[in-house]
């Protein structure tokens, strides 16, 4: 079974930036497409970035376009979320989750999820 366990978050101000990872272990990541989510308090989980195996094809949110930029290094398992101009809203438990149906920026399932990481910009 697949363990993600993400890292790299934390308090950043407005402005600034963070670069989170997600390493994977039990599994090897190639197979998989991947994905960023995040969650903020008393909302729901919402879309943030999803890549297909190679890394090739990257699909974001409007709300993070040309602002987040995500990549993957397989020889390593991980992925990562570059996340640059950060905004208050941003605010958030960030998770990875390995995608299962991936074809063309949609998907209909979850192989597995990470424990999250949480991110907080300041004003």
């Amino acid at each position: 079974q697949m363990q993600l366990v993400e890292s790299g978050g934390g308090l950043v101000q407005a402005g600034g930036s963070l670069r989170l990872s997600c390493t994977a272990s039990g599994r090897t990541l190639s197979t998989y497409a991947m994905g960023w989510f995040r969650q903020a308090p008393g909302k729901e989980r919402e879309f943030v970035a999803a890549l297909n195996w190679s890394g090739t094809s990257v699909y974001f949110d409007d709300s993070v376009k040309g602002r987040f930029a995500a990549s993957r290094d397989n020889a390593k398992n991980t992925v990562y979320l570059q996340m640059n101009s950060l905004k208050p809203e941003d605010t958030a438990v960030y998770y990875c989750a390995a995608l299962k149906g991936f074809v063309d920026g949609t998907w209909n399932g979850y192989e597995s999820w990470g424990q999250g990481t949480q991110v907080t910009v300041s004003s």
